[in-house]
Parts: structure tokens; C-alpha cells; sequence
């Protein structure tokens, strides 16, 4: 037991002397966790936008409160071909669902924020239309989670770097 802590009393100053500090430190009431409850998201367009909208509002817990910052997306869906069988047919797809997004104080009109996200999900093309059309609104379904995933993670760290505060 005490060679344990022996072992790890110098590993946790070592952690300590980093700079790492938690993102979410302080709870729902840290300056990160209140200042996204304070963001508002915009309207985005399509079936994308619809499903990146949710997990966006999903993630940043607004409660319905007084709104600091608007997030305005703008998406990207593609869906390419990749592999062709020997009947010319595609094999395989590619979905990539890219966002460009700003982060836009409402009292200054400034713009806080303002990068990119994405991701992409390969799909099989099979026989069937209906399996081939399942598939891709799946592959959608992650991308869009991955992706507001991403864009609330970037949020948080410009809040933890004193790029937005809570108002």
C-alpha cells in the first residue's frame, strides 16, 4: 500500500504542474456549462440541418433561459461513389456531412466563433434500394451526433480559453 502511494505521489504533481485543468469544472454552474446553456441555435436547413439542430440542442441544455450567443450552422451533405462492380454499379458509398459554423454574441453583434466540423461514414451498396436508403439515413443519423459533437466540444474549449463568458 505505501509503495503505491509512493508511486503515484509523483505522477499526480507532475498532472497537477500540466496546465490540465477539467473542462467542466465548477458543474452546471462553471463559467463552460453556463455559458452553453446560453447559446441559442439557429434554424438549420434540411433533414441534416433538422437532425444536428436536436443533438446540438441536446448538448447544450438550454432550459429555456435568456440566450447569450447564437450558433449559426451551415451544412454540407454529399453522398460519392466510390467502388463501381463490373456492371458499372456502385459498390460502395461515401457520406460526408461537413458544418461551418459561427459562434455570434447577441449584445456586440461580434462574431466569437467561427470553424468547421465534419465527419464521414462509408456505406455498402446492396442489392436491395430499400437496405441501401436505411443505411445512408443511418450513416446520417451518426454523422450528425459526431458532428455536434465536435462543434460543442470546440465551443467549450473557446469558452475554457476565454474566447465567450457567461453574460
Amino acid at each position: 500500500m505505501n509503495k503505491t502511494v509512493a508511486l503515484l505521489a509523483p505522477l499526480a504533481f507532475a498532472l497537477s504542474a500540466c496546465g490540465l485543468h477539467p473542462m467542466y469544472q465548477g458543474g452546471s454552474g462553471g463559467a463552460v456549462a453556463t455559458t452553453l446553456s446560453a447559446v441559442e441555435v439557429a434554424p438549420i436547413q434540411g433533414q441534416s440541418g433538422w437532425l444536428v439542430s436536436n443533438a446540438l440542442k441536446d448538448r447544450l441544455a438550454n432550459n429555456g433561459g435568456a440566450a447569450a450567443y447564437r450558433l449559426e450552422v451551415k451544412l454540407d451533405d454529399q453522398i460519392i461513389g466510390l467502388g463501381v462492380r463490373r456492371d458499372d454499379s456502385v459498390s460502395r458509398e461515401r457520406r460526408t456531412l461537413r458544418a461551418r459554423y459561427q459562434l455570434i454574441d447577441l449584445r456586440s453583434g461580434q462574431v466569437v466563433l467561427d470553424a468547421t466540423a465534419g465527419s464521414d461514414a462509408g456505406i455498402d451498396v446492396v442489392g436491395s434500394e430499400y437496405a441501401t436508403i436505411a443505411a445512408e439515413k443511418s450513416a446520417l443519423e451518426r454523422l450528425s451526433g459526431i458532428v455536434a459533437d465536435q462543434i460543442v466540444a470546440r465551443l467549450a474549449r473557446t469558452v475554457r480559453e476565454g474566447g465567450a463568458r457567461p453574460k
